[in-house]
């Protein structure tokens, strides 16, 4: 579902038919709902800007980038919230001392218990962006979540998260580390969300499950 996955299969085998098909939508969520509805339902503020970090909390995911970034975003953006959604998958006392050290609970919204698939539209329609501040990936299952609710996404330029994220387009590209995270956020805001809604909605036509039955039907004829 990724160049970086094709490529690592082929240190295996290159005799095996193998093709590369996007991760299909997740479309059993619901519908998008509007952010002011959404945010009213998880008893967010409606005004101020609001930042989202989604999914499981693994080492990987580079959350401890992401609330370095936060702590540097306070002098540059007035009003903003980073909103945690997903369980901890490791220990949480790590990242609440690091909350403290940074001085950066007042930015916090955390919603870090289990997330029923009804209430998953919410945090996406909530939100601003996505911020997927990765250390390493393949792909991810978050990014076509993302498309599915045309939500702008910022990702690192790791694995094959790039690809799936056209720079300037459907999001923004950055390195994994604080101040480049920092600085695509700023620069997000600076173009606006509106920028990015055109070219969601072309770039989320490739990802459709018809597109994945084709390419499995493909390879077993092969």
């Amino acid at each position: 579902m990724s160049e970086k996955v094709l490529k690592d299969l082929r240190t295996f085998t290159t005799q095996q038919p193998a093709v590369m098909v996007q991760h299909p939508l997740y479309d059993n969520f619901g519908a998008i709902v509007s952010k002011e509805a959404a945010r009213q339902h998880l008893n967010i503020a409606q005004a101020g800007k609001i930042i989202l970090f989604f999914g499981f909390i693994r080492k990987y995911k580079g959350l401890d980038i992401l609330l370095q970034a936060v702590q540097r975003l306070k002098s540059e953006i007035p009003d903003f919230k980073l909103l945690v959604a997903g369980e901890f998958y490791e220990d949480e006392k790590g990242y609440q001392e690091l909350i403290d050290e940074l001085g950066i609970r007042d930015q916090l919204i955390l919603k870090t218990n289990f997330i029923a698939d009804n209430e998953v539209k919410y945090y996406l329609c909530a939100a601003d962006v996505l911020v997927q501040p990765y250390k390493n990936a393949t792909q991810s299952g978050v990014t076509p979540l993302a498309y599915h609710f045309e939500k702008p996404m910022i990702v690192t330029n790791v694995g094959g998260l790039p690809a799936l994220v056209p720079h300037g387009k459907s999001g923004l590209v950055c390195e994994p580390d604080p101040q480049s995270i920092m600085l695509a956020i700023k620069e997000f805001y600076e173009l606006g969300e509106d920028h990015f809604i055109p070219h969601l909605r072309s770039e989320k036509l490739k990802y459709s499950w018809t597109n994945i039955v084709e390419a499995i039907i493909t390879l077993s004829e092969q």
